[in-house]
């Protein structure tokens, strides 16, 4: 597993990422199925400890994937696709600020079955302040006493 990640990281096709909250590794996020050309876009899948989970650990994690991704690597375009019945990840991703898109049906095989999946998506232009501010405005603003 490691070596595909680390082959597919060189060819520039993904970047994987661990992430650690308190000195400890709580979770993965990949962004894969990275094209240029025209597209300049990739897809984002991530999974979190649930012992981390309310935690904003995720939200962070997927905010500053996604400003790495626009602003150093060069991508246009961000999909995370969940399959509707993962609550938690729908959170995270509306948390953001993604706009949903539509259903894939039958789009991955997963757990022995083709299974559908909503498209969530933004482009860098929608967010030309970074991902992570606003997210960290938004949280502010719905925080009583934010800043006090």
């Amino acid at each position: 597993m490691v070596r595909h990640l680390r082959s597919e990281a060189h060819a520039g096709r993904m970047l994987p990422f661990v992430i650690e909250y308190q000195g400890r590794l709580v979770g993965q996020l990949t962004v894969a199925g990275i094209t240029w050309g025209s597209m300049c876009s990739g897809h984002v899948g991530y999974w979190v400890d649930e012992a981390v989970a309310g935690r904003g650990v995720m939200p962070t994690s997927v905010a500053l994937a996604v400003d790495h991704c626009f602003r150093t690597v060069g991508l246009h375009r961000v999909e995370v696709c969940i399959r509707p019945e993962n609550a938690p990840s729908r959170r995270v991703v509306e948390k953001l600020g993604f706009r949903e898109e539509g259903l894939r049906p039958r789009y991955l095989h997963i757990d022995g079955a083709w299974r559908d999946h909503l498209v969530f998506a933004l482009t860098a232009d929608e967010v030309p302040e970074g991902l992570l501010r606003r997210w960290h405005r938004s949280r502010n603003r719905s925080t009583p006493n934010a800043g006090n």
